[in-house]
């Protein structure tokens, strides 16, 4: 498959948002929780050459750090919070309404080890210290499936880049996606940086979800369609072996 590489190539720290940052107006009771639940758990990126440590954002000590980009509605970082209250979660997603989402399964389960950044999450990997994630999770993104907006696209080069310097040696990249040009999209720039091995063996190894990672509404709303799966885990490779 022919891949329009110019433009994705050249984004190398453009800070750009494609898509809405709102939708349906907010209800009082969203709005509420915005205003007192959100302030106490958003992350405010240093400035200048401070420092930028993932585990001091939590108020106990975390054995690990994860993160999610675009984490949608956030049915899937709660769940795995819940599922694992001694690791600490960072969250990234510019959409309000679905941050709000998220706000109602905090609130309501009381899960103190979810941190969010609402912004392009570009700029957190930029502060991010090397080495400083156990795993991330890239699901089900934005396709942008015609040709023109292909560079809008998460998986680009510079970001898989970026991923390699944040994740410790053995961290998990787990991505899925629904989209089959995409998806050749993301197995051709994960190939070209050997950071990172793909750890299907079997086609069963990325055609079935692992256990471990709980279904989200996208992959719903793809199974309605008659759409396939995939669900792609990375592992960061052993720096020295390299």
């Amino acid at each position: 498959m022919t891949f329009l590489l110019v433009d994705q190539e050249k984004l190398t720290h453009r800070r750009i948002l494609y898509g809405r940052r709102q939708g349906r107006k907010l209800r009082t009771g969203q709005r509420t929780l915005l205003k007192n639940l959100l302030p106490s758990i958003e992350i405010d990126l240093p400035t200048g050459s401070e420092d930028f440590s993932p585990p001091g954002l939590f108020a106990v000590q975390t054995e690990k750090v994860w993160l999610e980009i675009g984490f949608g509605g956030g049915e899937h970082l709660a769940w795995q919070a819940k599922k694992n209250p001694s690791i600490g979660f960072i969250g990234c997603e510019p959409f309000i309404n679905g941050v709000v989402k998220l706000l109602v399964n905090i609130r309501d389960d009381d899960l103190g080890n979810i941190r969010l950044y609402r912004d392009d999450a570009r700029q957190l990997l930029d502060r991010l210290p090397a080495a400083s994630l156990d795993r991330v999770f890239i699901l089900f993104p934005d396709p942008w499936a015609k040709a023109r907006h292909n560079k809008r696209r998460i998986i680009s080069t510079p970001v898989i880049d970026r991923l390699a310097g944040a994740l410790r040696d053995g961290a998990e990249l787990r991505i899925g996606t629904d989209d089959p040009s995409y998806l050749e999209w993301i197995l051709w720039h994960m190939q070209k940086q050997p950071a990172f091995a793909w750890q299907a063996r079997v086609p069963q190894d990325w055609r079935v979800r692992p256990d471990d990672w709980p279904e989200t509404r996208y992959e719903q709303k793809a199974a309605r369609a008659g759409r396939c799966c995939a669900f792609l885990t990375y592992i960061r490779q052993d720096r020295q072996a390299r």
